[in-house]
């Protein structure tokens, strides 16, 4: 499984009940970003990554394990 596809994977499941739209806002992305990322057709950048995992209280490498 690609990068991509194992943040999307994560990034679904950490994020829980929280809308795309209410996560969105608290990272500081567009929610079209968000849903992107959700579905592995964009890239990140380092920095939003480090926002996303401060988000749901883990490392980054924790947005890569696969299941």
């Amino acid at each position: 499984m690609k990068a991509a596809e194992l943040l999307a994977k994560n990034l679904k499941a950490r994020r829980g009940s929280l809308t795309q739209e209410a996560f969105a806002r608290k990272l500081g992305i567009s929610r079209a970003t968000l849903t992107r990322l959700e579905s592995a057709a964009q890239n990140t950048t380092i920095a939003t990554l480090e926002r996303i995992a401060k988000a749901l209280r883990c490392e980054i490498g924790d947005l890569f394990k696969k299941s």
